[in-house]
């Protein structure tokens, strides 16, 4: 049983830790990305009213994006553990989920923030967008994506820094390696 949380910038191989994280430890990895598309699908009155953001191009609103990952949270999957990738993005989102979390009567055991040079994850994503064929993910705009991650995570971090629940990971090498040193910050974490 583990409830986690996993973040860190683009780029930084996040969705591919996630996954295997949950598939070692038997818990669902969720992710926001697949919150918003499950909703949207089925259209819910939660994916409707997210779909109307995301199609202006708008962030979708904490409210709505909360909602979703409480009603996510109450899954039969989840009842023994998960790993969220990409929520909480803010400390109101973390407080949130707290909220949500002391509701049901539980907590969350560690909180894994991947950490990455920027130049390295610049350069991933940078091939990564020639690869998939993104035009628009050029090294400025790329960049730029990194520097507001920075500036809306460093918050976050800390609070859960303050909450003793922080441990970071670097998350440059083979995946192999950082799926290792993820393993082993939790298994650190528990003792």
């Amino acid at each position: 049983m583990m409830r986690t949380v996993l973040f860190g910038p683009p780029g930084a191989g996040k969705g591919t830790q996630a996954a295997r994280l949950a598939e070692r430890f038997g818990i669902p990895a969720i992710s926001t990305g697949d919150i918003f598309r499950a909703n949207v699908g089925q259209g819910t009155a939660l994916g409707l009213e997210a779909k109307e953001y995301m199609d202006a191009g708008l962030l979708v609103p904490d409210s709505v994006t909360n909602a979703m990952v409480r009603d996510r949270l109450t899954w039969a999957d989840a009842a023994e553990g998960f790993l969220l990738d990409g929520y909480p993005r803010n400390p109101d989102q973390a407080r949130e989920l707290e909220s949500m979390l002391d509701d049901a009567g539980v907590s969350l055991d560690v909180v894994l923030e991947i950490t990455a040079d920027v130049d390295e994850v610049t350069r991933r994503l940078l091939s990564r967008a020639e690869i998939e064929g993104r035009a628009d993910d050029t090294e400025p705009v790329i960049r730029r994506r990194l520097e507001v991650y920075a500036e809306s995570t460093a918050p976050l971090a800390d609070f859960y820094r303050e909450r003793g629940l922080l441990v970071q990971v670097d998350g440059i090498g083979e995946i192999d390696e950082v799926t290792s040193r993820l393993v082993e910050a939790i298994s650190d974490s528990s003792a």
